[in-house]
């Protein structure tokens, strides 16, 4: 479960799209998104309404009348996190109302902040509008407060993400996300593509589909007319003429349908699947689908089907009773997967997961040299891939241009914050940020590549 580095934390809504300094006696709140990306939506969701109702948006703690922390508690040290962040807010602004996952511990927060103004659980957007309501009144201008067509994002204005679902039905013994969130709870079609239409009038560029669960996808829907509707909302979402990047595809037999959509340009040739291990015992004790080799024959289906095709993923090491055989099947596994990009954690105890209680807890020094060698492995990996791109030519999307005329840009492989990057040093004059060029790749390092605009 990746995290929102600092800068794309919203302290308080820097990349907010909202323009103009609130007006004379405008209400405002400020917002702080940690987590997951799927809780910026629900920032973004909880800003729009606010937005909507007159309230102004603070681009600092001291400027707005109250704060909204939206928490994550996934692990110990996200909820470690989201505490200091309650406490950095009621010490620069004092009145703060707590949402998110780790809202569904109320006591807990309490415990360590007593001041807070109130707590809510994960997507409780109706819960947090009535805590503001009450720390400050709403005092609407109809006249005045415009809200931006596409709502308040906190991303930049040419990627968006686009939040298919709420909850998960999986069981992992390290995972409590359906305990903090629910069972799965798939959007209708029908307001998920109305929502990314709206994003690509606005001028997105590139679409980032999140949920739990992506695969199973209104596998909840008991009237529903195809069998895996991912595969339809896939197909109208690649007629819109944006990138469409799917992330948290577990490895269903159906995903294989997905990949003739990407070697036809549809959905970007990217899937995030989160494998976890390789190993069947450690699978197993996971309480994950304990298939490893079947793995690697989905992988190559899907490479012969789409050649261009780049997974990402991550893995966990050092889960209890991971034997020195089981991770050097993971290291032998990654050798035979060539996966493109990969991050790992080392496994910590949550508290409320079922894998608290396993037996023969791994050594923290034993971990730490697990996740090194992993990480080793993974990054020569990367890095031969990405040597074998020099001399291509690729389509890349500008992300950022700083003072001295770098662009920072992606390409198909990269998702934002969480993969890398490719750089343009020179000739950058007349570009912008959101543009789409076409570059020549010219080197390449162990992450993130450089080259020259091609005209």
């Amino acid at each position: 479960m990746s995290q929102n580095p600092p800068d794309l934390r919203p302290d308080l809504a820097p990349r907010a799209r909202i323009t103009g300094a609130p007006r004379s006696g405008q209400p405002t709140i400020g917002m702080v998104s940690l987590g997951c990306p799927k809780a910026l939506v629900d920032s973004e969701r909880i800003l729009t309404r606010l937005r909507a109702e007159g309230y102004g948006i603070s681009p600092d703690y001291t400027g707005a009348d109250a704060v909204i922390v939206n928490t994550c508690g996934f692990l110990d040290s996200a909820k470690a996190e989201s505490l200091d962040a309650i406490g950095e807010a009621l010490t620069e602004n004092g009145r703060v109302i707590v949402t998110g996952c780790l809202g569904a511990e109320p006591d807990y927060i309490r415990e360590h902040h007593p001041r807070i103004l109130a707590v809510t659980g994960p997507h409780q957007y109706e819960q947090v509008l009535d805590a503001v309501h009450v720390a400050v009144p709403p005092s609407p201008d109809p006249f005045i407060d415009l809200l931006p067509a596409a709502g308040v994002k906190l991303t930049p204005r040419h990627y968006s993400y686009l939040k298919i679902s709420e909850g998960c039905n999986h069981k992992c013994k390290f995972c409590i996300i359906p305990d903090m969130r629910g069972r799965l709870a798939s959007r209708p079609a029908r307001a998920v593509l109305r929502e990314a239409e709206k994003l690509v009038e606005s001028g997105v560029k590139e679409l980032l589909v999140i949920s739990q669960d992506t695969s199973a996808y209104g596998t909840d829907w008991k009237d529903r007319e195809a069998k895996f509707p991912i595969l339809d909302l896939a197909r109208d979402l690649g007629q819109l003429g944006a990138w469409v990047r799917m992330h948290y595809v577990y490895p269903y037999p159906h995903v294989r349908e997905l990949i003739p959509l990407m070697a036809e340009g549809l959905v970007l040739p990217y899937m995030d699947i989160p494998f976890q291990h390789a190993h069947p015992d450690t699978l197993r004790r996971m309480a994950r689908p304990a298939a490893g080799s079947r793995t690697l024959d989905e992988i190559a289906a899907w490479r012969a089907t789409c050649p261009d095709i780049t997974l990402r993923s991550t893995f966990i090491v050092g889960y209890p009773g991971e034997t020195e055989e089981e991770f050097q099947t993971l290291l032998d596994w990654l050798d035979e997967a060539q996966l493109d990009r990969v991050g790992c954690f080392k496994y910590e105890n949550v508290e409320g997961a079922r894998s608290n209680a396993l037996p023969d807890h791994v050594a923290e020094e034993v971990k730490q040299d697990r996740w090194d060698r992993f990480m080793e492995k993974a990054q020569a990996i990367s890095e031969a891939k990405l040597a074998a791109k020099v001399g291509l030519r690729m389509e890349v999307l500008i992300d950022d241009i700083d003072e001295d005329g770098i662009a920072t840009c992606r390409t198909k492989s990269d998702a934002p914050e969480i993969d890398g990057n490719l750089f343009i040093d020179e000739g950058t004059e007349g570009l912008s940020v959101g543009d789409l060029v076409t570059v020549e790749v010219d080197e390449a390092g162990e992450y993130d590549l450089w080259g020259r605009t091609h005209r």
